[in-house]
């Protein structure tokens, strides 16, 4: 396995599959195309799995390493490898592609050729990113994931599909811009767009000062962070189930993965300087973003909202600057990827029924749907943070880290605890638990084969993470303290 190029197996396998997708799979031909995109799916996943049995945890080097030769003139490189951090990302997309392609096998009835690639296509283009160490490959990666994604919500969203497509797309364009200058102008400063010897080379405080803000306008967005997160809400409302599950799964960790990646260690410095900013607008995500989803009556708004108090706790743990903090983001990072689409699909499920997401017009689910209550109910004791699942572990470790660098700042994190259970609670309670609510609830039918296979299948990531996180943790160690010893030496000149 050590001589495969496994790293371009994982973006092109998906991708090329997709490309098979379109040319067979017609839509006088949807059995076809959803066989054909499981195939694909599954073989990305099986793909990148040796990524996981071959990594070495004792060194913080690049693993699996390519590098080509590629616009010789600009010395942009086909360079990929992955460390600690980026590599749990592929296998996790390459996991959500396989639940989404399930998740629309019987749901997705027109274009299904063309929804499947998609989305095949996208997961190349995300591994792509998380692989990429060159700064203009991984931009055209970061900026080519965009266009599935537009097409899945624009095509086969919502009634208001259109406006949350352009919103969304504009929104994470305008921030891509200012990290397309701040590429340029490292390259035109270094002579090289590798992303290594960017981290290496000595910035003067101010300039790392422009250089951070522009990353951060691009990363806070995807995030998002308060009071870009906007074009959230819309975008999760109106996609189908499956484009709010890599959304919310993989999409929203483009962002907290760009400040590990370029922001920290390029700009250790103006890292430094921000974090008070940074800690703030972590902290009014966490807690205002919090009240916000208690007031929601539609679910999926619900669920998007605490999308965004979740990743607050993301980027809190990186700007305290300890190994324990920042671990414990990037295990809410993954550990988010399967709570929140777990939650996505179970809405989605229900909606499937009722064709409604507004709580109101539930009740009772419980009495005709008991297995998918139960699956339901673990669902939501993660996202509310529950001990023994993965939604407790990260959680656990930046509040932890908040107390010891500030009591006041770990007693405002730790309120997520209680917003968290607020709110997910409430939406379970009022959907699920009492009488049977109406005629529509009393007419469900429990979950049927496949959707009790991917129920299950998020419920192993969920339970296994929360029971023995560190299949997770040890693989992140050599990585994260490589990326503190950048961020605590000064680069000035």
């Amino acid at each position: 396995m050590s001589g495969l190029p496994l790293l371009s197996l994982a973006v092109w396998t998906p991708i090329f599959s997709g490309l098979i997708v379109l040319f067979f799979g017609a839509d006088r031909n949807s059995p076809l195309a959803r066989k054909l995109a499981l195939f694909g799916a599954l073989a990305g996943l099986f793909g990148t799995l040796p990524l996981y049995a071959g990594f070495d945890t004792a060194t913080p080097a690049m693993q699996f390493v390519e590098r080509l030769p590629w616009i010789r003139r600009f010395d942009v490189d086909y360079h990929l490898g992955v460390d600690g951090i980026s590599m749990l990302f592929i296998i996790l997309n390459s996991f959500i592609t396989v639940i989404v392609v399930l998740a629309g096998w019987k749901v997705i009835e027109s274009k299904v050729a063309q929804y499947n690639a998609a989305f095949l296509i996208m997961s190349g283009l995300l591994n792509g990113i998380f692989a990429a160490l060159d700064g203009m490959l991984f931009y055209i990666f970061f900026e080519a994931s965009l266009i599935p994604l537009y097409l899945i919500i624009g095509v086969w969203g919502g009634p208001r599909r259109v406006y949350a497509a352009f919103k969304f797309f504009l929104f994470t364009l305008m921030g891509s811009l200012l990290l397309l200058v701040s590429l340029i102008y490292l390259y035109l400063d270094s002579g090289s767009f590798a992303i290594l010897d960017w981290q290496r080379m000595p910035i003067p405080l101010e300039t790392q000062k422009w250089i951070f803000l522009a990353f951060l306008a691009a990363f806070a967005v995807k995030v998002p962070m308060w009071p870009v997160h906007t074009w959230l809400p819309d975008a999760h409302v109106e996609a189908p189930t499956g484009g709010s599950i890599v959304l919310a799964a993989i999409a929203l960790k483009l962002g907290a993965y760009g400040f590990v990646r370029f922001s920290l260690p390029i700009a250790p410095d103006a890292s430094h300087a921000f974090s008070g900013l940074i800690l703030a607008l972590s902290l009014i995500a966490v807690i205002y973003i919090g009240f916000v989803a208690l007031a929601q009556e539609d679910m999926k708004k619900l669920v998007a909202y605490s999308s965004i108090a979740h990743m607050g706790f993301v980027t809190l743990g990186f700007f305290l600057f300890s190994a324990l903090s920042v671990e414990g983001a990037l295990v809410q990072m993954i550990s988010h990827g399967f709570v929140a689409g777990a939650m996505f699909y179970c809405i989605g499920v229900m909606y499937d029924r009722v064709h409604s997401r507004q709580i109101a017009d539930y009740g009772g689910v419980v009495n005709t749907m008991p297995k998918f209550a139960a699956f339901f109910m673990l669902f939501a004791m993660a996202n509310a943070g529950l001990p023994a699942t993965s939604g407790f572990v990260g959680e656990f470790m930046v509040i932890l880290s908040s107390v010891k660098f500030n009591l006041w700042v770990g007693f405002a994190a730790a309120s997520t605890m209680i917003l968290g259970a607020a709110y997910t609670l409430w939406m379970y309670k009022r959907v699920v638990f009492g009488a049977v609510g109406n005629h529509h609830v009393a007419g469900l039918s429990d979950v049927t084969g496949r959707e009790f296979l991917v129920l299950a299948l998020l419920a192993a990531g969920v339970l296994g993470m929360g029971l023995y996180p560190q299949a997770f943790t040890e693989i992140m160690h050599s990585s994260v303290d490589e990326l503190l010893r950048h961020v605590s030496v000064s680069k000035i000149q």
